[in-house]
């Protein structure tokens, strides 16, 4: 391989890391958060989702530079062509980040605290498990390993969304909440949020299986 080459394809997988990090960051941040309802601490969470779509484009203008160089084949071509998509699923679970703290901040006193401890909370500790394995996905190139990884995605994945629909459940079963329709629906939209977060890290890892052991992209 040659060296430039190598270090295009370096500096592609480091920028991808960063911004993945960084989502990472900003919804353990909020995992923080919704414990105490803490204003403050949702607001700090968007400072590690900023300007994601200029960085996002610029990987992808890199991805298509590096195309044209250096022609690559095989198992680096569904590399770069896999994190073409990535980056689109970035901005999409960065812009579900945002969502949810600007729906979250609003509706979190609301919440009953029984639902936060029960079923809120576990759910953003399910989507934070996914995105932790889809970062070690990216920096892994061991195929075996990438597919264990894979795995334990799908698993936190389908957590949360089961956690969400429990949440749906309970909610709509008070009366309370029966009687403030509006309120309710504004709640559990905040919450599906944390859930598409957690569909996207799934997107993400299963891109990443795809330029790991080839087939087909899904």
């Amino acid at each position: 391989m040659l060296p430039q080459y190598k270090e295009k394809l370096d500096e592609i997988k480091a920028s991808v890391i960063e911004i993945a990090n960084g989502l990472h960051s900003a919804n353990s941040i909020i995992l923080e958060a919704m414990k105490d309802c803490d204003e403050e601490k949702f607001s700090h969470a968007r400072e590690h989702i900023r300007n994601i779509s200029d960085k996002t484009n610029a990987i992808d203008n890199n991805i298509v530079k590096t195309l044209a160089l250096f022609s690559p084949e095989a198992k680096d071509l569904r590399l770069l062509v896999s994190y073409l998509k990535i980056t689109n699923e970035l901005v999409r679970a960065s812009s579900n980040t945002r969502s949810f703290i600007k729906g979250f901040t609003i509706t979190c006193i609301e919440l009953d605290k029984e639902i936060i401890n029960e079923y809120a909370i576990p759910m953003q500790k399910a989507t934070i498990e996914a995105l932790s394995y889809m970062v070690e996905m990216i920096d892994n190139n061991d195929s075996d390993e990438v597919q264990e990884l894979y795995s334990k995605v799908l698993i936190a994945e389908s957590k949360s969304d089961d956690l969400y629909d429990m949440i749906e459940t309970s909610v709509l079963s008070k009366e309370s909440f029966k009687a403030d329709f509006k309120t309710t629906n504004k709640m559990l939209s905040s919450l599906r949020k944390s859930e598409k977060i957690a569909d996207r890290a799934l997107s993400i890892a299963s891109l990443l299986l795809y330029a790991s052991i080839g087939g087909e992209i899904h």
